[in-house]
Formats: structure tokens, C-alpha cells, sequence
């Protein structure tokens, strides 16, 4: 029987020029077809110009159970450079444990930052690599590294890696153009440290297979191969399996794990599925899965968060960079809530209920958000109150495909890339997609989202204890048996609720249930809220 091999995907993230492709390079055992800048573009322009991927195997270690095995640490190396944001986002997906790449003469930069704010969204652990460490002073190296320690643990303390393990290494001693014959400092207590972080990800064969494909290339007498990492489900030689974006399905004749030819593959496990008679120029990154399990929306409703790094309020009608898995679109927003009696509510997770009323919001509702008008009332009351749980609706401009329950990422990407400020805006949960091109007749009708209006009247007069006759509220062409039920206020601070129409002018009556001991003449309609 086969000696059992866990695979972990862990990302090498960081800002550009921080030494990640080299520090891929001295930890792998094996590379893959897109490893270590292969791409004629990257060794070109000397940078990471899509994700690289390599492994490194080495002994289980004891917290990942009892037995024989092997623990292969797949490594995605994710570029730095800003303008390449998408792909970061994409890879940061995949991932069950996250590298941190920092250069230790200069510390924390901006990608670094983003990095870190993508790890907080789609990782669960990381590891801090303070590299270069070769180009800091001999004399003065050690107190320099526990320095950018210090500094390091002092701008984690507020998330969710606070106290994770922080490493010094030298991953290329001398840079690119040294030769080979450095040896790496540091790599072998960096390998302790990520078998140390280890863990079980959750894994689970069952279900639709889904595959995020990140490279797409063929062989001479082979066929083509898609790469890429399995999301859901598994997958066999001989399945069928759709490329849903150009609704093409196509059996699998071979695949392959660096290197070495599998017959099953299953999720978070990185495959090669070649298939035959399929132009790989069709498919750069994208999905593939089981037959007509996925679907493509023009539309959708996410469960959402606001990124607090992200500066300024997120606006209704703005448009933003909106990222599904490996796809990257423009999207129109609409931020919804609770109605304020509801704002502390229990909310269900990762389900959206059509039944519940809503409240139209202009803006996403945060502390920042809030008028300072409003802030002082509520500083007096006590504190600001906030819906546990806020939703949008976003209308693509393009069409994706993915599945429910994915994670979505929106974000300012045409922001001055040298402007040293947060992009990436809000991230949140796909609950439900519009398939119907004519989604805002078939679809949207059943979304109740209401606005919250104010409009001012006043008494034209008293008819008896209990009601009165109200004016100046609307126009005599309106139809006031829509409004009949809702409630108004009166200046004596008693509640009124319009009972109908008025003559032909669009005068109304009011019934008041609770009367208080006041005087009648006195009363004057100021106030209006209607759903």
C-alpha cells in the first residue's frame, strides 16, 4: 500500500522585489510546468507575472497523526507587483497557510499590507520570512532582525495572525546574480517552522468537482493540459468534465501531480487533467467542473464586509472591481440592511431570506459612515448601533461563472498603484445568483427592499377625540388608499394611523387609538414614514 501523502497549499506572498520566487526556489524539491518565472514575459521583465507552483516533501509530522506519510507543501507564488492584484486575490483562494514575504532592510510595504488584508479574508495561518537577511551589516544583523521582529509582531497584534511565527532567512545570499554555489540561510528552520503550522485542512471527495485553472498549455501527441488546484469534489480518469464558460465538456484521458501520473485526485490536491482536442488558447484561467453543475449570473446577492483598511464610505450605485474566484469584473452595488428594529438580530449564516423586509441604505453603514449628528445623539444614548449583518446587490457588467457560496472581493483597482492606500474595499459571500438575463423583471420583484421617507403635514382640523383631518402630505392626483395603515406622528408625541382619503384634494383622515389628555386644537401632523 502506498505510503499516505497530505498536501498543503501554501502561498508565498509579499511586495514586489522581496525575494519570493527565490525563497519558492530554495524551499521546493519539485517544480512544476509554471514554476520559478518559466514564462518567457517574466524572465524578460525579471518579475513574477502569474502564479508559480512547486512542492516540497518532506516527513509527516507528528500533530498530522500516527503512521507513515509524507507531507507535501505545495507552493503558490503569488506576484507582487500592484497592478497584478487579480492574480494575488486569485491565488490567495487556494490556499490552506500563507508565507509573508518581507524584506528586512525595508519592512512592511504596500502590497505587503494587501497581502496581509487578502490573508486575513482567505487564510487561517501564516508565517512571517524576514529575507535578504545577507545584505544587513554582519556586525549589526541580529539586533536588526529582532528590531523588524518587534516592529513585525507590533502591526499583527490587531488581526487575526497575532503571535504567529516570524523567520529570518537568506533565500538567494547575494542576489539574483550570485552563483548557485551560495547556500540559502535559514531554510532549514523555516521547513520546522511550516511543518510545525501544519495542519488538516478540511477535505472533502464528495459532491461536484470543481477545479480552479490557473494554466493551460499543450503537449505533442498528448493533448492539452489544464493545471490547476481542486476546490470541490474529485475527480477520475475517464470522468467528463465542463469548461462551463465555453460550455464544452471533454473526457479525461491522463493526470498527473508534479510529475508523477494519478487516477484520482480530490480537493486541495494540484493536478494536471489532460484532455484531448481542445485549443488550450480557449482557456487561459477559469473553471472546470462536473457537467452543468455550474451556472453563469448577471447578478447577485452577497452577505458583505467592509475592508477597515479601505479608505472612505462605500457608496450605493458605485462601481467596483468585483472578484470570483480566478475572474475579475466591473459591478454596480446596492447596500441593504435590516430595518432598524432588526439590526441586532441573529442572522443566519450563508443564508438569505426573501420573506424579510429590508432597508434600502445609500451607503454601507459603518462607524465611519454615521453623520457626526448622529454620532452625538448616540454618544449621549450610549454606542453607535450597527446591523450584525449587511448584503448588497451586485449587477455585473459581464456575465461569471462560479459557485454558490464563493468568495467575493470588491475593490478599487484603478487607484494610483504608487498611492500608498488600501484597494481592495469589501469582501463578502456569493448566497444567491441571477441567471436570467432579465433578472430586474423576473427576479428582482421579489427582493423587498424598501426606502425610508419622510414627508411633513399639518392638521387641517379635529373631528373628534379620536381623529382628525390631515393636509399637505400629498398631492390630490395620489392614491391614499396605498398609504392607509401606515403610521404617522403627531407633535403631541401620540401615534395616528391614516384611515383613508378626504374629499378630492388630498386631504386624509387620521385615527388616533391612544388618545392623551391634551389640547385637541393644538395638534398638528408633522411626520410621515412610509414603506
Amino acid at each position: 500500500m502506498a505510503a499516505r501523502v497530505l498536501n498543503v497549499n501554501v502561498g508565498v506572498l509579499g511586495h514586489i522585489d522581496s525575494g519570493k520566487t527565490a525563497l519558492a526556489r530554495a524551499l521546493s524539491t519539485t517544480g512544476s510546468t509554471a514554476a520559478f518565472d518559466r514564462a518567457p514575459q517574466s524572465r524578460a521583465r525579471g518579475i513574477t507575472l502569474d502564479l508559480g507552483f512547486s512542492c516540497l516533501r518532506t516527513e509527516l509530522p507528528p500533530q498530522l497523526g500516527p503512521g507513515p506519510g509524507e507531507l507535501q507543501l505545495t507552493l503558490v507564488d503569488c506576484p507582487g507587483h500592484a497592478s497584478l492584484i487579480r492574480t494575488i486575490i486569485g491565488g490567495a483562494q487556494i490556499i490552506d497557510l500563507m508565507m509573508l514575504v518581507i524584506d528586512v532592510t525595508k519592512g512592511m510595504q504596500t502590497q505587503s499590507a494587501e497581502c496581509l488584508v487578502i490573508g486575513q479574508i482567505a487564510c487561517q495561518k501564516m508565517v512571517v520570512v524576514l529575507n535578504k537577511i545577507d545584505l544587513l551589516p554582519e556586525g549589526k544583523r541580529q539586533s536588526a532582525i529582532e528590531k523588524m521582529t518587534k516592529k513585525m509582531q507590533k502591526t499583527l497584534e490587531n488581526t487575526k495572525f497575532s503571535g504567529c511565527p516570524i523567520v529570518a532567512v537568506a533565500a538567494k545570499p547575494g542576489g539574483p546574480e550570485a552563483p548557485e554555489s551560495e547556500n540559502p540561510q535559514g531554510i532549514s528552520e523555516l521547513i520546522e517552522v511550516l511543518k510545525s503550522q501544519a495542519y488538516l485542512p478540511s477535505r472533502d471527495p464528495s459532491g461536484h468537482f470543481l477545479m480552479a485553472v490557473d494554466h493551460c498549455f499543450s503537449i505533442k501527441g498528448q493533448g492539452t493540459v489544464m493545471t490547476g488546484t481542486i476546490l470541490s469534489g474529485s475527480v477520475s480518469l475517464g470522468d467528463n468534465v465542463e469548461i462551463p464558460a465555453l460550455k464544452v465538456t471533454k473526457k479525461v484521458k491522463s493526470m498527473q501531480m508534479f510529475h508523477t501520473p494519478v487516477t484520482y485526485a480530490m480537493q486541495g490536491d494540484r493536478v494536471g487533467v489532460c484532455v484531448t482536442q481542445f485549443d488550450p488558447k480557449l482557456l487561459e484561467r477559469g473553471l472546470i467542473c462536473t457537467p452543468d453543475s455550474l451556472h453563469t449570473i448577471h447578478a447577485a446577492i452577497i452577505s458583505l464586509k467592509k475592508i477597515q483598511y479601505f479608505r472612505g464610505a462605500l457608496q450605493t450605485k458605485a462601481k467596483f472591481h468585483i472578484t470570483v474566484g480566478h475572474e475579475t469584473v466591473m459591478g454596480r452595488v446596492m447596500f441593504f440592511s435590516p430595518a432598524p428594529a432588526n439590526f441586532s438580530e441573529e442572522i443566519q449564516e450563508n443564508v438569505f431570506d426573501f420573506e424579510k423586509d429590508y432597508l434600502y441604505q445609500e451607503q454601507y453603514l459603518s462607524k465611519d459612515s454615521v453623520s457626526s449628528e448622529e454620532n452625538k445623539e448616540n454618544d449621549q444614548a450610549g454606542e453607535v448601533q450597527l446591523p450584525k449583518q449587511q448584503w448588497a446587490l451586485l449587477e455585473f457588467e459581464k456575465p461569471v461563472t462560479c459557485p454558490k457560496l464563493c468568495l467575493v472581493i470588491g475593490s478599487k483597482l484603478d487607484t494610483d498603484i504608487h498611492a500608498n492606500t488600501c484597494r481592495l474595499a469589501f469582501h463578502g459571500v456569493l448566497l444567491q445568483g441571477m441567471e436570467d438575463k432579465n433578472y430586474t423583471e423576473t427576479f428582482l420583484p421579489k427582493l423587498k427592499v424598501y426606502k425610508q421617507k419622510h414627508k411633513e403635514g399639518q392638521v387641517e382640523r379635529v373631528m373628534d377625540d379620536y381623529s382628525v383631518i390631515g393636509r399637505s402630505l400629498f398631492k390630490k392626483e395620489t392614491n391614499i388608499q396605498i398609504f392607509v395603515g401606515l403610521k404617522v406622528k403627531l407633535s403631541t408625541g401620540e401615534d395616528g394611523i391614516i384611515d383613508g382619503g378626504f374629499g378630492q384634494s388630498g386631504k386624509f383622515k387620521i385615527r388616533i387609538p391612544d388618545v392623551q389628555q391634551q389640547t385637541l386644537e393644538q395638534r398638528s401632523l408633522y411626520g410621515l414614514f412610509f414603506q
